[in-house]
């Protein structure tokens, strides 16, 4: 077998590969053994029929043709080990010479996986920051509690300070109506801080059937760029009013959120999880911190367009997965920004290629500290998954599969990755 390597840009190669005749024959033996056991031949068992019983049933050329994907499969292994080439993907296959009797060429373009120079990571430093939980923030997630459980009343008077209200509404800049700045049935608790400042001082005094015509300006560091610090107008409808009696805070309201005896105690719990969940925030942005600092500090080769696309379409899915949480459909979602899905994979390109960095950079720390889960945590992993799913049928099944364990080595692979560099980066 011959191999000839040509370099091409944005990450890829072509390789040329010539089989020569002899190394091509063995191909030719299992093709015709397959093609013999598929089609019958008067005196001969399935599988049986020689190489020259087939080429003469079938014809030379469809021996060949026959032969030439397992050939590649081979060859092109061979070729890129010999090579000391990483590749990622399948390579694209372009036959240039299938004739019986000569040497079998293709060309073979593949995308190569991206070089990476490390920095010293050992050298960048990064200060971990305490996490603190007020207990402010325990007292407004009982808040919260208290207001979902609000007894509601449909009253015929003047809007209060703490009623819900049913509104339609519009808004206008210039008497021009802002996008998306028109709703109907829509629910507010009045001076609960839901609109900008001022809309809910508006509606007070106001009754069901009343509508209002006021100006407001919004905040300079609205998030919406367009009417930030601009003048807009709204006009208003009151639909219903509902005076709302919120439930007495103490034990027995404690109680009713189940598994606490003591206003104390909900308290106390809810600061808990809440410290909790600020530590494996702080966390990730930590490792996220570690990351981009590495990144910084290296050097990467091209990037094959081919990882790139792959992570941007991830993306795009995480994205459909999340507004389907939501009650959402990605082509509504599209639609409503006006965008195709061509232009949103176009948008990911940057953090896709941070995505694909961020692998890299975890690859390459892994190598050089020498880090890897062996078959012990690995099993590990797989028992306490299929604990935790009661050893379902199908998920036993597929935890056996190979491109699961692949990931799970990967994902245990990344936590002891992680793990070190918290080590070495984390004053």
């Amino acid at each position: 077998m011959k191999t000839e390597v040509k370099p091409l840009p944005r990450g890829q190669v072509e390789l040329t590969i010539e089989i020569s005749p002899e190394e091509f024959q063995p191909f030719l033996q299992q093709a015709a053994k397959k093609l013999s056991e598929e089609i019958k031949i008067p005196g001969f068992r399935p599988g049986k029929a020689g190489l020259d019983i087939i080429k003469s049933k079938v014809g030379e050329d469809q021996i060949w043709q026959a032969a030439l994907e397992p050939a590649i499969k081979k060859t092109f292994i061979a070729a890129i080990e010999e090579n000391k080439l990483e590749t990622v993907g399948a390579p694209e296959i372009d036959a240039v010479k299938l004739a019986p009797g000569n040497p079998v060429i293709y060309k073979a373009t593949a995308n190569l996986l991206p070089q990476i120079k490390l920095g010293d990571y050992a050298k960048i430093k990064i200060e971990k920051k305490p996490v603190q939980v007020k207990d402010e923030q325990a007292k407004k997630v009982i808040n919260d509690l208290q207001n979902m459980r609000a007894k509601e009343t449909l009253v015929l008077r003047a809007i209060k300070k703490g009623d819900k209200a049913e509104i339609d509404f519009e808004s206008f800049m210039d008497k021009i109506p802002l996008e998306h700045g028109q709703h109907q049935k829509f629910l507010l608790i009045v001076g609960g801080g839901q609109f900008i400042p001022g809309f809910e001082d508006q509606l007070i005094g106001l009754e069901t059937g009343q509508t209002k015509n006021f100006q407001l300006k919004f905040p300079e560091n609205y998030h919406q760029k367009n009417i930030a610090g601009k003048l807009v107008d709204f006009k208003v409808k009151i639909n219903a009013v509902f005076s709302r009696e919120l439930p007495e805070l103490n034990d027995e309201f404690a109680q009713s959120l189940g598994g606490f005896k003591t206003l104390a105690e909900a308290e106390e719990k809810i600061k808990s999880n809440l410290a909790e969940e600020a530590e494996h925030e702080a966390a990730h942005r930590l490792e996220d911190e570690m990351i981009d600092k590495i990144i910084t500090a290296s050097q990467f080769g091209d990037i094959p367009d081919l990882l790139i696309n792959s992570e941007a379409k991830k993306m795009t899915e995480e994205l459909a997965y999340n507004l389907e949480q939501q009650g959402l459909k990605l082509e509504d979602y599209l639609t409503h920004l006006k965008k195709t899905q061509a232009q949103v994979l176009l948008e990911f390109a940057p953090q896709a290629i941070k995505r694909v960095k961020s692998a890299l950079v975890v690859r390459a720390v892994a190598k050089n500290e020498n880090l890897k889960a062996d078959e012990a945590e690995i099993d590990e992993e797989i028992q306490k998954s299929l604990a935790d799913c009661h050893h379902d049928p199908e998920i036993e099944k597929n935890v056996k599969n190979p491109a699961y364990l692949d990931y799970l080595k990967n994902i245990l692979t990344a936590r002891k990755v992680m793990a070190r560099l918290k080590e070495l980066m984390v004053k």
